[in-house]
């Protein structure tokens, strides 16, 4: 059920790239398949399943189907919210107790630094465009930033395979979430939805496989 749930997800990401350059219109049928297969794929990848994972994925597939309609943005940003801040948690629970190797506290500000300038220079950027929804999404940059913050953390307490996917997926999650904003707010571009659901899905597989891959037992 594992393969099945996994070769849903890529046919179901594959049509809404099919979708959104050829019929956009149809969509709407496709991008709600693409967290729910995920989250087959997540069930059936572990005997160990965690309740605040499925929460995190339900959220964000809540977002997903808030975020087709405009009247909805609002919604689907607050549900992408608490989404990232799941995924915060689960980032705690699927590391080790203790730590194999960590990085040292000027390697942590290294690190921490571009990702901390793409959370933060993307909304000064759009800032004055923002109008009423200026606090609704400094509010969500931070939380998204933090989200990445938090898998950077995770070096030395799992795998080097699930950090490295998790951490490509968090940083894929930011590129995907400023491609909105830029599209939205700033100045609309072309192809924007297909890049926008490229970068999207394959943040949610990264984490998804990332945390997938963490050892249960060291």
């Amino acid at each position: 059920m594992k393969k099945i749930f996994l070769i849903l997800f890529f046919i179901a990401s594959a049509l809404e790239l099919v979708f959104l350059a050829m019929w956009p219109q149809a969509h709407v049928a496709t991008k709600p398949l693409i967290v729910l297969s995920l989250m087959g794929y997540y069930w059936f990848g572990t005997e160990r399943q965690s309740g605040m994972m499925l929460a995190a994925l339900f959220f964000g597939w809540l977002g997903d189907v808030l975020l087709l309609w405009n009247d909805f943005f609002i919604f689907g940003l607050v549900a992408f919210l608490i989404g990232h801040l799941l995924y915060i948690i689960v980032y705690r629970q699927y590391r080790f107790a203790e730590p194999t190797k960590s990085f040292l506290g000027t390697q942590k500000a290294r690190y921490a630094f571009p990702i901390l300038l793409l959370g933060t220079g993307l909304v000064t950027i759009l800032f004055p465009k923002l109008g009423d929804l200026k606090v609704p999404v400094l509010v969500y940059a931070t939380v998204l930033t933090s989200m990445s913050l938090f898998a950077l953390f995770r070096y030395g307490q799992t795998s080097d395979k699930s950090f490295f996917l998790v951490m490509g997926g968090a940083l894929l999650f930011m590129v995907s979430d400023s491609l909105l904003a830029v599209n939205k707010f700033l100045s609309p571009f072309e192809f924007s939805g297909i890049a926008i659901m490229t970068t999207y899905c394959a943040a949610q597989y990264l984490i998804v496989e990332g945390l997938l891959q963490h050892p249960q037992q060291r």
